[in-house]
């Protein structure tokens, strides 16, 4: 089990979940609804579980990819992005589900989530492979497997800012 590969096994899930949507007839609102209320509770938690377990080891243990970002500016952005992906998502809720507008929220949560996910592949995964150690790979993905069973319900979405997570996380505490 590794992390890294846990992450990028719900990333596609997440794809898959936004392509379901794409192919429910949109007077199927029951179905609708209930996919994206799976998907919806999906993305919060996955970003949760990213928080609590994958960022702070990051900080620890990362140490940028080619000199680009550094481990810290590399979790400001994810956290940045997961509050704009929480907003997104909430912002669904304000539509009518099969409306216009509905569809364009999800569009807009759709595309918030994918450049994360991309940006993430490219330089947070990439740097904790390269870094952090086959056995703190494993012992991460157990506790993020287990994290995910024991919410399967959901987690309250709740912004962070992104110094202070930085900050309550940082290096040597």
């Amino acid at each position: 089990m590794d992390i890294t590969q846990l992450v990028l096994d719900d990333h596609h899930e997440q794809r898959r979940l936004f392509a379901i949507l794409e192919q429910i007839d949109r007077n199927d609102i029951g179905n609708l609804a209930a996919t994206w209320k799976r998907l919806a509770a999906f993305l919060d938690l996955h970003a949760e579980a990213e928080e609590q377990l994958f960022y702070p080891a990051l900080l620890h243990l990362g140490k940028g990819v080619g000199g680009v970002h550094t481990p810290e500016e590399e979790t400001d952005d994810a956290i940045r992005d997961h509050n704009d992906i929480r907003d997104a998502v909430a912002r669904v809720a304000d539509h009518a589900v099969a409306s216009d507008g509905w569809y364009e929220a999800v569009a807009a949560a759709n595309k918030a989530n994918g450049d994360h996910m991309a940006e993430e592949e490219r330089e947070g995964l990439t740097d904790f492979r390269r870094h952090a150690s086959l056995q703190t790979r494993h012992d991460l993905g157990v506790a993020f497997a287990v994290f995910e069973a024991a919410h399967v319900t959901g987690v309250d979405p709740i912004d962070k800012d992104p110094q202070e997570y930085i900050d309550e996380h940082a290096r040597g505490d």
